[in-house]
């Protein structure tokens, strides 16, 4: 694919060859895998009761130092497959009953995906597409997938530029991550579901709170309440697991429930009514995924 050749396709614009080289998220021009399955405990809209197809895809454009999937995000995990691998696998996970195909971190891979659903999108493929992204997304990369996704679950992870510096080296975040979730509900629009409640089409905007930053989820919920109303679901996420020691101490630690509904309480008080919130429970490792025990 000849954009891999000079890839500019999210915010980093490392220009490399990815023919010869790896570019900045760590991915050379095959996609790497590192696991996929049905996943019970994304939000209820999306894993239903058989559960999401998601597809976990080896590296990422994002550096989060406190990232729960470092194995395959920034260690490399996973098996190296083909294009026509990756289209069998979502037909395997649409014959096991997934809901929808879920496709976690795909960014560096569009091209590659963007080929697969052409040939399978209305055909052998027949299940919503949802495309899970931390929105550090290049807006002519989105548009490649317009008319291919049918839900974006997209995070919306910080509103100050310097706890986006500091945690995910990612400068102008909130600029860039605004503007790509403005062009994902372009091309998705309001939320749209099946007769057993199953989002068929919309855009789901996840906020994972830090602990120590409550204030910076707060003006996340203030912004996107402000700017879409109830055309869009907001997820505000409690599961921030420490998995990595990291140099910034609040981050060694899991937020409290204090903490958490204070933050339900002025999504509440704001007029928030289409919101998923987590129960108790969530913080726990074992809610993240094992990356050793899905054979590709």
């Amino acid at each position: 694919m000849e954009i891999l050749k000079n890839c500019m396709l999210c915010p980093r614009k490392c220009g490399v060859n990815r023919y010869e080289k790896v570019g900045a998220c760590g991915a050379t021009n095959k996609i790497r895998l590192g696991y996929y399955h049905l996943h019970e405990w994304e939000e209820p809209v999306l894993s239903g009761k058989n559960g999401s197809g998601t597809i976990f895809f080896s590296h990422c454009n994002m550096k989060c130092i406190y990232c729960q999937n470092k194995k395959i995000s920034l260690d490399g995990y996973g098996k190296l497959i083909s294009n026509k691998k990756l289209g069998e696998i979502m037909i395997k996970l649409q014959e096991m009953g997934a809901h929808n195909i879920n496709l976690v971190t795909p960014t560096h891979y569009v091209p590659n995906i963007a080929s697969v659903l052409h040939k399978l999108k209305g055909k052998a493929l027949n299940i919503p597409v949802v495309y899970n992204t931390s929105s550090y997304e290049n807006i002519g990369t989105l548009m490649m997938m317009n008319k291919l996704v049918d839900i974006y679950l997209a995070d919306l992870r910080y509103y100050d530029d310097s706890l986006a510096i500091n945690y995910s080296s990612a400068p102008d975040y909130f600029e860039v991550a605004t503007m790509a979730i403005d062009e994902m509900y372009r091309q998705v629009g309001s939320p749209e579901f099946d007769k057993d409640g199953l989002m068929t089409k919309g855009l789901i905007v996840r906020v994972l709170i830090l602990p120590g930053h409550l204030e910076d989820a707060k003006k996340i919920i203030k912004y996107l309440y402000k700017t879409y109303g109830d055309d869009i679901f907001i997820s505000i996420m409690n599961q921030y697991t420490p998995v990595n020691t990291c140099i910034y101490q609040n981050l060694n630690r899991k937020l409290t429930e204090d903490e958490y509904n204070e933050v339900i309480k002025y999504a509440l008080e704001l007029g928030v009514t289409n919101a998923f919130i987590q129960e108790e429970g969530t913080q726990e490792e074992s809610f993240i995924p094992d990356f050793n025990t899905n054979v590709i």
